[in-house]
């Protein structure tokens, strides 16, 4: 019997289809299978080093750059924060202080500290409302780097970026994702920024700005997995994870999309790798776009020579099909270009190929709790890492943009265990924008160097030669 409270939480606009909710709350009970991995991805086996890319000038397409942007930054300061609640002393927080003057936000810092400032007060003005507040602003408002011209926050890194390779008809389009709480910083940010950039570089900025819909939140529950009520006795829903953001990648009308975390960027004098990888990956992907054109065309006039199709899919497109699959409907999805680092140690998921049970085998990034025990021997034998560095081509050989949508793996959602008020509770993720969300698309892996991916993750990241 379907409770009433359920059915009344799923009549408003913005909120899942009772549908929806039915099936996440089965999901809670009968839990998502872990990935099936056969073999890390590695150089030859599934991870391409290009020897020669030919220049197909992207400039000619309808390009966007698609920045995903985090909420408040509340975990880039969690040690700070622990340092101000239990007054222990922390490396992290050690750090800051002891080179506090290298930090870009430093100079607007200074201005606020009172006079004979304590090391409890330098940390309590960088991360709270009597100060900077940054513990409370998303990664995007904050100053990351210095420059000649003032300190840069991370949206200005992306102006600056946005402008070196992703500039197509003498625009620089860029979409950021933000919390709906911080649009207000972003647009006023913007606002500022823009006339600069466009003197600067001679071209126009078109920036457009999204939230994650609430209708792709997903439903809470307890411990024993009934339907969670809040302190008023309403259901709870809780945003889904980076994969809800599918549905913005979608309304995205474009012939490229390059995808890039907010906190990925560098200083000018630092980013001469990143324009040309980013250069590179586009032209390679266009490349193989034209193939895969060349090919749906051969196959719709019955020309095609089938044994180099699947020779094709196999090495390029990496796709292993069973003897049963149909080589056009492979050839004809999404296709996602993506950079690999060398695992360093850094935290996230790393390129594997994937055999789901029809017995096909794909490329796919996978995060490690996607993975089961048994096959963690194969997790520890990956060497690269996943840094977000993604260029996609969503539209058909007919010129018509897929629907994103189409493309997903339902069953790669995590379950996490969370709390509300003091109360436990378990949260559900949908599928990660580039994990399960993308198992659908065509996947190309591309070594890159470790240069072209200097995330801040805590605050001290800041202060790395990267960033200075």
């Amino acid at each position: 019997m379907i409770e009433q409270y359920i059915i009344d939480a799923c009549t408003g606009d913005n909120t899942p289809t009772l549908d929806d909710v039915l099936q996440q709350l089965n999901d809670f009970k009968t839990g998502f299978p872990f990935t099936n991995i056969t073999s890390a991805a590695t150089i030859g086996n599934g991870i391409t080093v290009p020897t020669e890319i030919p220049e197909k000038h992207p400039e000619q397409y309808d390009i966007i750059k698609f920045v995903p942007a985090s909420g408040a930054a509340t975990r880039m300061f969690r040690d700070l924060f622990e340092y101000l609640s239990t007054g222990v002393m922390n490396p992290t927080t050690q750090n800051v202080i002891e080179n506090i003057t290298k930090f870009a936000f430093y100079d607007e810092l200074k201005k606020l500290l009172p006079e004979n400032a304590t090391n409890h007060d330098i940390i309590k003005y960088i991360v709270t409302d009597c100060g900077l507040n940054y513990g409370n602003l998303p990664k995007g408002l904050l100053k990351f780097h210095k420059s000649a011209t003032g300190a840069q926050t991370a949206v200005a890194e992306h102006l600056a970026e946005g402008a070196q390779y992703a500039a197509s008809h003498g625009n620089v389009n860029i979409h950021f994702t933000v919390s709906p709480e911080h649009i207000a910083g972003f647009q006023q940010l913007l606002d500022s920024l823009i006339p600069i950039y466009e003197q600067q570089t001679g071209l126009h900025y078109n920036i457009s700005l999204s939230t994650q819909r609430p209708q792709t939140n997903t439903v809470a529950v307890t411990p024993d997995n009934t339907p969670f009520l809040d302190d008023n006795g309403n259901l709870l829903f809780r945003p889904a994870g980076h994969g809800a953001l599918i549905e913005n990648l979608n309304d995205l009308d474009a012939d490229i999309i390059f995808i890039k975390n907010i906190d990925n960027v560098c200083p000018d004098h630092n980013r001469q790798d990143t324009i040309r990888t980013k250069r590179e990956l586009a032209n390679y992907g266009l490349s193989v776009q034209e193939r895969i054109f060349a090919y749906l065309k051969a196959l719709d006039s019955n020309t095609a020579n089938m044994d180099e199709i699947r020779e094709f899919i196999k090495t390029t497109l990496g796709y292993r099909p069973s003897d049963n699959t149909d080589l056009r409907t492979i050839l004809n999805r999404p296709l996602r270009v993506c950079g690999m680092v060398l695992n360093t140690g850094a935290p996230g998921g790393g390129p594997f190929w994937v055999r789901d049970n029809a017995g096909n085998e794909s490329l796919q990034i996978v995060e490690s709790a996607q993975i089961s025990p048994e096959q963690k021997h194969i997790l520890h034998q990956g060497q690269y890492f996943n840094p977000v560095d993604l260029v996609c081509f969503v539209r058909d050989y007919h010129g018509k943009k897929f629907d994103l949508r189409n493309h997903i793996d339902p069953r790669t959602g995590f379950i996490s265990e969370k709390s509300y008020n003091g109360r436990p509770l378990r949260a559900m993720e949908r599928p990660g924008l580039w994990n399960g969300a993308m198992a659908d698309w065509n996947t190309v892996f591309i070594a890159v160097p470790g240069t072209t991916f200097t995330p801040a993750k805590v605050v001290s990241d800041l202060i790395k030669p990267e960033h200075q």
